[in-house]
């Protein structure tokens, strides 16, 4: 999708896709595969020098968009990978899988709901098992749905995004930290909506907040452990969770256009981050938040 060499000096404006989106609904969890135009993970773009030789990830929601990309430039930085992601995406899934195993890296394939606190346990459980360790967590997956007005925002759903948003991080964080050696990596997930909330994602909003504020507290918490703690915010990045209902059918076509760079970010464009806080280069990097907006800056 991008213009040319990703590593080229060329103009951040126009560098990947940057035209209006055909409108494209489709049912929740939706495919990355049957997307138009299909985000840019880096399938072909992203190039590793191995700066995770030898390390272990888990990244949620690794099927798709965000979590794609990390797990794809973990791969090619050297790492195993576990992805977890919903049934439904299993087609998404073992695409990725087959870019992980292209690179001589394990890959451990996860299916599971993160809403349900059992499945995060042995969540963890298998990717330490099968892995044969682990020492970086990236926390991307999550829920977004929007409704125009908090009378039309039924509590079954207020319910399902706290707990896959927020309540999974407890508990996966909670599995996982007796296994986690120093030097571990822990990424949240949080967004822009977590300082310059819509109006139409309530719920969603809320819960990038509260990913924020747990992140920074849990990362003061295990910083005598050895272990940091860091948040990616994404400002509109171009990914199945817009298309399956987290945008208004109505808004896809000018999705990401009002930025100061006028378009929408692609998942690629986080993938460098997610290595940068994973790998030993960030030793001194905890608590804080990396904002990737296309310009409506986190503050």
């Amino acid at each position: 999708m991008s213009k040319q060499d990703i590593y080229q000096m060329q103009d951040p404006q126009t560098q990947f896709y940057h035209d209006k989106y055909p409108q494209q609904p489709q049912p929740v969890p939706g495919l990355q595969s049957t997307m138009q135009p299909i985000p840019d993970c880096g399938e072909k773009s992203y190039r590793g020098s191995a700066r995770l030789a030898g390390r272990k990830a888990l990244v949620t929601g690794g099927d798709s968009g965000i979590g794609r990309a990390a797990a794809i430039a973990y791969a090619r930085e050297g790492a195993d990978v576990a992805l977890n992601y919903l049934p439904a995406e299993e087609s998404d899934a073992q695409a990725v899988a087959a870019l992980i195993k292209a690179e001589g890296r394990q890959a451990i394939l996860i299916p599971g709901d993160l809403s349900d606190e059992a499945f995060n346990q042995q969540m963890v459980k298998q990717a330490h098992q099968q892995l044969g360790g682990l020492d970086i967590l990236a926390l991307v997956a999550g829920k977004q749905q929007a409704v125009d007005d908090i009378l039309n925002l039924s509590t079954e759903q207020l319910e399902k995004t706290f707990a896959i948003n927020v309540f999974s991080l407890f508990w996966t964080i909670k599995a996982a930290l007796p296994l986690l050696p120093k030097g571990a990596s822990i990424i949240t997930t949080s967004s822009i909506q977590g300082y310059q909330p819509s109006p139409i994602l309530l719920d969603y909003a809320s819960t990038k907040a509260a990913i924020i504020a747990f992140s920074r507290a849990l990362a003061k918490q295990v910083a005598s452990k050895g272990i940091r703690v860091n948040i990616v915010a994404p400002g509109p990045i171009w990914t199945p969770l817009q298309v399956c209902g987290g945008q208004p059918q109505t808004a896809i076509p000018e999705f990401g256009m009002s930025t100061p760079l006028g378009r929408s970010g692609q998942p690629v464009e986080l993938a460098s981050l997610y290595v940068y806080l994973a790998s030993q280069e960030s030793s001194y990097i905890t608590a804080e938040v990396f904002g990737v907006t296309g310009g409506n800056h986190c503050a």
